[in-house]
Formats: structure tokens, sequence, C-alpha cells
């Protein structure tokens, strides 16, 4: 059986769950993913910051909301129109029809590299990325209307 998680020299090859144009993609590097038009030319780097989850030999370090330092570089590949989607408004009774139709402005993205946190390991970031919890200060009592009066004297 074929282990398709660890790269062929045996080392477990990097992944990272990126959101981008409202859709989430988990990529590793030398992926190609179809997202909405991005404004580079062909051939450019794109840079995507908003990592949610990063991972690798380590543990994996899931952002709040989003894994700071780690980012995806990915080359523009082609730009192209989605598949046609056809829109038919009908009202019965009424003699109402409307066709129209739509396609997206998509763009090819080749994933280039995956970078890690500012040198920190993932196992050792992904303890430092929850926050803190601070404790909570004690609680207060309740003023009650016998106890307002007695300060008042």
């Amino acid at each position: 059986m074929i282990n398709y998680g660890v790269a062929p020299g045996g080392a477990i090859a990097m992944y990272a769950i990126v959101a981008t144009s409202g859709k989430q993609f988990r990529v590793s590097e030398g992926d190609r993913i179809l997202v909405d038009r991005v404004p580079a030319e062909v051939g450019q780097t794109v840079r995507l910051d908003s990592v949610l989850m990063f991972g690798g030999a380590d543990k994996p370090m899931v952002g709040t909301p989003f894994v700071s330092g780690a980012a995806v570089e990915a080359t523009v590949v082609a730009h192209r129109s989605g598949d046609k989607i056809i829109v038919f408004k009908f009202e019965a009774r009424k003699r109402k029809r409307r066709k129209t139709g739509h396609r997206q402005q998509l763009s090819e993205l080749r994933i280039g590299a995956i970078r890690p946190p500012d040198g920190k390991s993932a196992a050792a970031s992904a303890t430092g990325e929850r926050p803190v919890t601070a404790e909570r200060p004690a609680t207060r009592t309740r003023r009650t209307k016998a106890s307002a009066e007695t300060t008042k004297e």
C-alpha cells in the first residue's frame, strides 16, 4: 500500500489550509488550485497570508483565526473563465421568463513554497499560537438593598 502523505525521500510533506476568495484549500508544494481572479499578471508570484492551519512533520498548528507569520507563495499560471451558469427566472401564469448566463472569472495558481512561521518549529508554535487564558478575578460580592442601607449610615 502506498502512503501518499509521505514524500519520496521519507520526509513528511508540509501542507497548509489557506482561505482565499471565500473558500478554503488544502495545499502542498506543487499543487494547482482555481481561485477567483487575482489582480496579478500571468507568471507573477502572489502571497497568500491567510493560513488557517499549517502542518508537516510535527504537530499541526491551528491559527486563531490565522497562523501568524505563515504564508503560502503561489505563481499565477493562467486566467480563464469558468463554466457557464444558466440563470432562468420564471413566473407561472404571468408569461414572464428571463434567461441569463454568467461565467466566473478564475485564476489558476501553482503553489510554490509554504513558509512556516518565523523560525519556529511546528510543535513549538502549536502551543504558542493559542491565546493565554488569564485567571479570572475574584468574584465581587453582590450589593443588596440591605447592604446598601448599612453603608449609607
